[in-house]
């Protein structure tokens, strides 16, 4: 017999209420949520109520759709190791190493952009979204729409990406950039000073 079945239904059965609670608290109806997913009304409406079991090929665009990771929506127990072990990705020359593994939603990412990148002649690029950079270390040229802006270590940065806009390293070592960014246009709430009770 396994001792571990009762654990794994009990997961199952709560993840029901919990596909239910974060539909509700994204004011989403199951209409909507069906047009997104490609899930049936149905599936997901027994899903929901716990008359669906739930599987990898329903639960993979729920998570998407939920912008959670799969993990958190089925409410696995905790690794132990709270760690990311980030896989870096090279583009055109620059190094992203990923600093957030949820998918959809804000993005966090460390850019290690190289001396004096790129060779060529600047070109503005405009996208959806909104996005917020921190320089780490080195120099970051922006250019957004009329200005030409040299930032330096501690100096952030953030704008719509509907404006017309390009960013490099004119420098002479590499520049590490913090860099933020929601595909949808999210912004983030930067607080001043503390708020007051």
């Amino acid at each position: 017999m396994n001792d571990d079945a009762p654990a794994l239904d009990d997961v199952l059965q709560a993840v029901g209420p919990r596909l239910r609670a974060l539909r509700q608290q994204r004011g989403a109806t199951l209409a909507q949520l069906s047009r997104t997913t490609g899930i049936s009304v149905s599936t997901l409406s027994r899903l929901e109520s716990g008359q669906r079991r739930p599987t990898l090929e329903l639960l993979l665009p729920l998570a998407r759709a939920h912008q959670i990771p799969l993990d958190e929506l089925v409410d696995a127990p905790a690794t132990g190791d709270p760690r990311i072990h980030p896989r870096p990705i090279i583009r055109n020359g620059v190094t992203f190493i990923p600093l957030t593994r949820r998918p959809g939603g804000l993005q966090a990412y460390k850019q290690i952009i190289p001396p004096h990148w790129p060779a060529c002649e600047p070109e503005r690029q405009v996208h959806e979204g909104y996005e917020w950079l921190y320089v780490l270390s080195g120099r970051l040229r922006l250019l957004l729409g009329e200005h030409d802006v040299i930032l330096t270590a501690g100096e952030v940065v953030e704008f719509d990406t509907h404006v017309p806009h390009w960013f490099g390293n004119p420098g002479p070592n590499p520049a590490e950039v913090l860099s933020l960014f929601g595909p949808q246009g999210e912004r983030l709430h930067v607080r001043a000073r503390p708020s007051k009770r």
